[in-house]
């Protein structure tokens, strides 16, 4: 007599072989936004220097309140200040960033990727970017002075040496970080030189030349100070530098907002470039 095996119902075969999903767990910041994280730790702050300020802790001829700031804007809209109008000042340090920046993306970019793909174009402009490029700009102000003079060319000179550095070696960084198979694999299907440099090239550096460009927007309006201590009559720096001679404290809280506030706009605007050009960074 034969054992009977009564098979299990099918129902229990498909449970068994159904695939359970599991999310893998995010490393670093992750993907949630920081932006509550970000408005909390400014409002902190804000409260912090009213705290101190208020309290005496700091004498109030250098530290006055966020609110005696925001005064003083409303007055200089108003009035102007050392002879020129608020709007007269920020556009003469818009003028001077956006020329410069311009200048040094168009010099930097194309000198990168040359330095990135010809040796020779590396050995002969690395020593010299890699001599000037650690150096503070006020330390060769006066060059620029004793060159140039004291029109706005010594001005814009100065902030495209200081921009053009890192825009140059964010693009060599970019072709040399190139995987060779990516560039083997693009010969073997038959790709010319133009084709490879514009599909392979080009793309594969595009992020680290946007990373160049934040880092040289930032160095720039880092040297915009020292760019307006050239006989300037106009400029947020310059404005900022006036102002201390003369304790202004509160005048030089908003220059510094001032530049804060467009150095942030032109660093967003360089993200969202990069949201748009290359979607692809950090996820590949």
């Amino acid at each position: 007599m034969s054992d009977i095996v009564q098979a299990p119902p099918i129902g229990a075969h498909r449970e068994d072989r159904q695939v359970k999903l599991v999310k893998m767990a995010s490393f670093g910041a992750g993907e949630k936004s920081t932006v509550a994280i970000s408005i909390a730790t400014a409002l902190a702050i804000l409260l912090l220097w009213w705290l101190v300020s208020a309290l005496g802790v700091v004498p109030h001829l250098f530290l006055p309140r966020p609110d005696e700031v925001l005064t003083q804007i409303g007055a200089i809209y108003r009035d102007g200040y050392a002879g020129a109008s608020l709007s007269e000042h920020v556009f003469a340090s818009l003028f001077r960033i956006v020329v410069a920046a311009l200048i040094a993306i168009t010099a930097g970019i194309p000198l990168g990727l040359l330095m990135g793909l010809n040796r020779w174009a590396k050995g002969v402009l690395d020593a010299p970017i890699e001599f000037y490029w650690p150096l503070p700009p006020l330390s060769y102000l006066p060059l620029m002075i004793i060159w140039l003079g004291i029109g706005e060319t010594s001005k814009i000179t100065l902030l495209v040496l200081a921009m053009f550095a890192p825009i140059c070696l964010s693009a060599q960084a970019g072709v040399r970080s190139l995987p060779i198979e990516r560039v083997n694999a693009a010969r073997s299907l038959g790709a010319s030189r133009l084709q490879l440099f514009l599909d392979i090239v080009l793309p594969s550096a595009l992020p680290e030349i946007l990373t160049g460009i934040r880092i040289a927007l930032g160095v720039g309006w880092g040297t915009l100070v020292a760019a307006e201590l050239i006989a300037s009559t106009r400029g947020i720096g310059f404005m900022i530098m006036s102002a201390s001679q003369f304790l202004a404290t509160d005048v030089v809280f908003v220059g510094i907002g001032i530049i804060a506030i467009c150095a942030f706009t032109f660093s967003a605007a360089i993200r969202f470039l990069e949201a748009f050009l290359v979607p692809w960074k950090g996820k590949l």
